[in-house]
């Protein structure tokens, strides 16, 4: 039966009045005070309804019933309108005036408290995690210039420690990455273990394997401490695609946000914290090196917040314990309405439309699909050129700042303003993002930026821009604030353009696979032997944040095309197939309304599912 239509019988009710139907969400799980199922409400009794549920239930709900009756008179009107247009009993009328599609029994302020809840409760908690788990990962930069380098090159009889090699601490930072990548299958697991008992094991493992570089005492220790904290922070990588579940398409890029903008705001805190333990450790003695002592105090607060993970993590939007029963229904609700994430039936009736461009179904070949898709491609290999920067950068920048000139303790100051002002920064963008239900101009805008911010960089030393120069500081800005940004934008853009669970899976897993490949790269591309200015790097990341950029100009004009698609054809087929429903249920006649509603079926309402440009 078409969505929002009742049984012929409805015109030929015997008691005198109109009949209208409302479809609610759910015909086997309800609640006092929503419609159970597809009914026939008489016109002049909206309230009856109301006060048949409310006599129903009145001993376990009456407290909740109370509010529903006051809810049932508020909405009375409103039910009286939409069925006002079923006030005569002929088949003309029926055909000139189609029922609504739904009557959504929620208000915009209850979907608010709703969202405000996730925002508050979930998305500022997985941050702080983000946050940690970047932490534990590029603390091992503002170390190095800590004394780290030194310690570990030296046996305790301060001889060179054997093999002498100039490259451990690059191989202490590609160690992470290969088992990063080769555990990123891990991700998936956020579908099949309860999220509250998989993030508690994941931020146990990675805190206890961080607080324990502080006993390295060689840097084959070291790289065996980093190849455990890689397999720790792989899992945590599906944040995003557990994200997808509580969110719609157009509010996920702020939450991304603030949960990627934690990157920033780790290593801003990376750099304090260095800055003042070793200014202290200038005028105090202490029995603990400043760079072991940098490991425990950022690892352990990781191990701590394992515990808190198990109570505050939700297994899905309705499993809230914060939520309330009507709450936990809208959270669920919202998403369906929105061809989000929750993969029911009413979801994949409304993407009738896009199967049709792709002659897939079923779950399965809807994860085929994804990772034959060409854009999918495009997005992890922009994201494999981004993530040589953003695996980079954080774990140099002191080591390049050093080099510049300043010594060790001015290195680390120096460092936390860039990152400052990109989690500013990012947080601003992907607010316009949101509101502007678009992707791609911002981020080519940050790709440009991050790449004359490279470029600057690697220029060589000269009469105007000296090693140490202004300038060449300030241009770590924008090369730091592009590649940031970037990095929100398309793991946000990359959801949005799949459609369904597993689509996004698939997509989400193969963004992931490709992407993480770019740190094996980025962590060997500022040698001891480049500096003071390491400009092989500097250029070899400026040529690919230009990469970036056009591959975000192909990949907008091939989902614009596919947006035309879905305009001139799939929504044709979903409008012949509501009235070839609606006539076998005797409902809807085929007439000249049928052009009309096919012209607005082209201008994109025929399907709720557009590609974001």
């Amino acid at each position: 039966m078409a969505p929002g239509l009742g049984t012929g019988r409805s015109t030929g009710a015997t008691d005198g009045r109109a009949y209208a139907p409302i479809l609610t969400h759910d015909a086997t799980e309800t609640t006092p005070d929503e419609p159970s199922a597809a009914r026939l409400i008489p016109q002049s009794s909206g309230s009856d309804v109301e006060g048949a549920h409310e006599k129903k239930d009145e001993g376990a709900h009456g407290i909740e019933m109370q509010h529903v009756h006051e809810r049932g008179r508020d909405r009375s009107a409103s039910e009286s309108s939409a069925l006002s247009v079923f006030s005569s009993s002929s088949s003309d009328d029926l055909t000139r005036a189609a029922p609504p599609r739904r009557l959504w029994p929620y208000s915009a302020e209850e979907e608010r408290v709703v969202v405000r809840k996730f925002d508050r409760r979930l998305v500022l908690f997985v941050a702080a995690l983000y946050m940690l788990s970047f932490l534990d990962r590029s603390n091992i930069g503002n170390a190095r210039i800590a004394g780290m380098d030194a310690d570990l090159r030296m046996t305790p009889t301060s001889t060179p420690a054997p093999p002498a090699r100039d490259d451990w601490y690059e191989w202490a930072l590609t160690a992470f990455y290969i088992t990063y990548i080769t555990f990123e299958w891990m991700a998936l697991l956020w579908r099949v273990i309860p999220a509250h008992v998989y993030v508690t094991a994941l931020v146990a493992g990675w805190g206890i394997a961080a607080s324990l570089q502080a006993l390295a005492s060689s840097y084959p220790w070291l790289i065996a401490m980093r190849v455990l904290l890689g397999i720790g922070e792989a899992g945590f990588a599906g944040v995003p695609l557990y994200l997808a579940q509580f969110f719609k398409r157009d509010e996920l890029a702020m939450r991304t946000a603030v949960f990627i903008a934690a990157a920033p705001l780790a290593t801003t805190f990376a750099a304090s914290l260095a800055w003042a333990i070793m200014s202290i450790g200038r005028h105090v003695a202490s029995p603990i090196a400043p760079w072991r002592l940098l490991f425990l105090v950022e690892g352990f607060p990781s191990v701590m917040m394992a515990a808190a993970a198990w109570r505050v993590i939700p297994d899905a939007p309705d499993k809230a314990d914060y939520l309330t029963r009507r709450e936990k229904k809208l959270a669920r609700l919202r998403l369906d309405m929105s061809g989000g994430d929750g993969g029911s039936a009413d979801d994949a009736e409304n993407a009738r439309g896009y199967a049709a461009t792709t002659n897939l179904e079923g779950n399965e070949a809807g994860a085929m699909y994804a990772l034959a898709d060409p854009a999918a491609w495009i997005t992890a290999a922009m994201f494999f050129l981004t993530n040589m920067a953003y695996s980079s950068l954080p774990v140099f920048l002191p080591t390049i700042l050093a080099a510049m000139g300043h010594d060790a303790v001015t290195a680390q100051a120096l460092a936390v303003p860039p990152y400052m002002a990109a989690f500013v920064i990012v947080l601003a963008t992907a607010h316009v993002s949101d509101r502007m239900s678009a992707r791609a101009p911002l981020l080519i805008a940050h790709a440009l930026a991050s790449a004359a911010g490279y470029g600057i960089l690697s220029i060589s030393e000269g009469r105007w821009l000296g090693r140490n120069s202004i300038w060449r500081y300030l241009a770590v800005y924008p090369a730091a604030i592009g590649f940031f940004n970037v990095v929100v934008l398309l793991i946000a853009w990359n959801l949005n353009n799949q459609r369904g669970v597993r689509r996004q899976g698939a997509a989400f897993a193969l963004f992931q696979v490709v992407g993480q490949c770019g740190p094996l790269v980025g962590t060997r591309l500022y040698p001891n032997g480049d500096a003071p200015l390491f400009l092989r790097g500097m250029r070899t990341m400026a040529a690919a944040m230009v990469g970036v950029a056009l591959l975000g100009m192909v990949l907008r004009t091939l989902l614009c095309r596919r947006n035309g698609v879905l305009d001139a054809g799939a929504a044709e087929k979903v409008i012949r197939d509501e009235d070839a429903q609606g006539e076998a249920d005797g409902l809807v006649a085929r007439s000249h309304e049928h052009g009309g509603r096919m012209h607005a079926a082209r201008q994109g309402r025929g399907t709720s599912f557009r590609y974001m440009l």
